[in-house]
């Protein structure tokens, strides 16, 4: 093949169904690799070139196309993934003598910045589930809800939890006395998170509703005996919309996000922050540090002398 991509030889139609077939790929999926073999293909007719002659370096010369083309570093990782699957794919099955594609590493991935709420934002969740739990006449099973509600979110953005960690705490945890929630985290290992007086308050409001005999403050009729974190998450998305916000913006972990920026942006000490979220190594917690360069370059834009300042040019 060669000139131009014309239709997608059969081998991209066989790499696509044995991707169906031993693989298990949705019809999404699929239709996402042949968009990105076409591409590809688009990229090698351009070329001048067939797949059997492809090697190692115009496979770079593709990745050095998809970088310069402004595709995200996620989007061009997953196309050149696709992209070395078939060459894996050709050389298992006998039609091409070599995998030009064995050398090649995929486009650097920056890693994300967390999504993170304001604080106005996560006043107007709470607020939101505080007046619904606050409503008169409601019906038993509305109320219940509501209270429960209302005490995860408290919880979840005073002590940043992780929502497995969440979701499972004992029913103990409501003592009356708790100043401190110890917690299980990953590995096995136990922190102490201090708790406010608003969380303790909401614990010992949705307290009455936990059935005596059981051991989670958050049971549910599940596998595991207490809520689960999908029903939590979409329970999150429904109180987000009542409350005016966006609920794809909103979630478990972004709560938990919220947690450790706001207190970075407050003067919080990062290794006490990577304490509070069970981090066992400081270089996850810094992610959160970029609200800290905010904060930093909003100082000296404002503070430094030798900056330009609008007052002292009027």
């Amino acid at each position: 093949m060669s000139g131009t991509a014309g239709p997608l030889p059969p081998e991209v139609g066989d790499y696509l169904e044995m991707l169906a077939a031993e693989r298990g790929a949705g019809a999404n999926t699929i239709d996402a690799y042949r968009r990105d073999l076409t591409d590809y293909l688009a990229y090698l007719a351009r070329a001048g070139l067939g797949v059997e002659d492809v090697d190692t370096a115009t496979l770079r010369g593709f990745v050095a196309n998809l970088e310069t083309r402004g595709l995200s570093p996620s989007t061009a990782a997953r196309r050149l993934s696709c992209v070395r699957g078939f060459h894996k794919f050709l050389y298992a099955e006998g039609a091409a003598e070599t995998d030009p594609s064995a050398p090649v590493s995929g486009p650097r991935k920056g890693r994300p910045l967390p999504k993170v709420l304001s604080v106005a934002e996560v006043d107007r969740l709470l607020a939101g589930a505080q007046q619904a739990a606050a409503l008169p006449d409601q019906a038993p099973g509305p109320a219940r809800r509501a209270r429960r509600m209302t005490c995860l979110l408290e919880l979840l953005y005073a002590t940043g939890l992780r929502v497995s960690e969440l979701v499972a705490l004992p029913r103990t945890a409501a003592s009356i006395d708790a100043r401190l929630l110890v917690v299980k985290g990953k590995g096995g290992r136990e922190r102490m998170v201090p708790l406010t007086e608003t969380a303790r308050a909401a614990m010992a409001a949705h307290l009455p509703a936990v059935p005596e005999d059981s051991p989670w403050l958050f049971p549910a009729d599940s596998e595991s005996g207490h809520l689960t974190r999908q029903a939590f998450a979409r329970d999150l998305k429904d109180a987000a919309s009542a409350a005016g916000l966006r609920a794809d913006k909103v979630s478990p972990h972004v709560l938990r996000h919220a947690f450790a920026s706001h207190l970075l942006h407050n003067g919080a000490d990062l290794r006490i922050v990577q304490e509070l979220l069970g981090h066992a190594d400081i270089s996850t917690t810094q992610i959160y540090t970029h609200v800290l360069d905010d904060r930093l370059k909003a100082m000296v834009r404002d503070l430094h002398p030798l900056m330009d300042n609008p007052l002292d040019a009027a």
